[in-house]
């Protein structure tokens, strides 16, 4: 007898399946096993994944704050801002991209999400929702706890560079010099926003 450890696992699957099946019953035991290692792939390759929600006006905050309360893991950039109320001076905290709130979650529960108040849709291209890279947030997020940046308006022309090397390596944007300072505005082709952020010359090489 061919010991069963000389074949591969799907094939192992078969085998032992069909050991308990007649002759004319092996096609529905080898539908039954492709559907086991379909599901399986399925499985491993649905994992949570960063997507961008578009938020009623002026909302992102209440959005972002309830899906925390629901345990959704969520990323709202913010800014500082100063404001003039009644004479008074007072600093606050905007988001950096109005009408965005970045959701880590699985496509399956895009209907749970969706049905929070607050949030319109999820950006998508051709009816499907866009992913956003995670590598892409982690860098974001960590740009954004050392330097700080502004909201700037979109502009779809103009020269792009990447920087190679130092905490911004790896993004991707518009360059303006000023004093001395570089100040690299990047933007988010997917939900058509940009920020402006300033850094020291020699903080990072430049490459076109």
């Amino acid at each position: 007898m061919i010991p069963l450890e000389m074949f591969s696992d799907s094939t192992k699957n078969y085998l032992q399946l069909a050991a308990n099946y007649s002759l004319f019953e092996l096609p529905y035991c080898a539908r039954k096993v492709e559907a086991m290692e379909t599901k399986g792939m399925i499985k491993k390759i649905d994992r949570p994944r960063w997507y961008a929600a578009y938020t009623l006006p002026r909302h992102e905050k209440a959005v972002a704050d309830r899906l925390v309360q629901q345990e959704v893991e969520s990323y709202l950039p913010l800014y500082s801002a100063v404001r003039f109320w009644n004479h008074r001076r007072i600093e606050v905290d905007l988001p950096l991209f109005p009408g965005y709130v970045f959701v880590k979650m699985l496509l399956a529960d895009r209907v749970r999400i969706l049905s929070r108040p607050g949030i319109i849709r999820l950006v998508s291209f051709s009816g499907s929702p866009a992913v956003l890279p995670d590598e892409e947030i982690e860098r974001l997020q960590s740009s954004l706890m050392i330097w700080k940046a502004k909201p700037y308006p979109f502009l779809t022309a103009g020269k792009q560079v990447r920087i190679q090397s130092g905490p911004f390596a790896g993004l991707e944007g518009k360059i303006l010099r000023r004093k001395g300072k570089i100040r690299l505005l990047v933007t988010l082709e997917l939900i058509q926003s940009a920020m402006l952020l300033e850094v020291d010359a020699a903080e990072a090489q430049l490459a076109c």
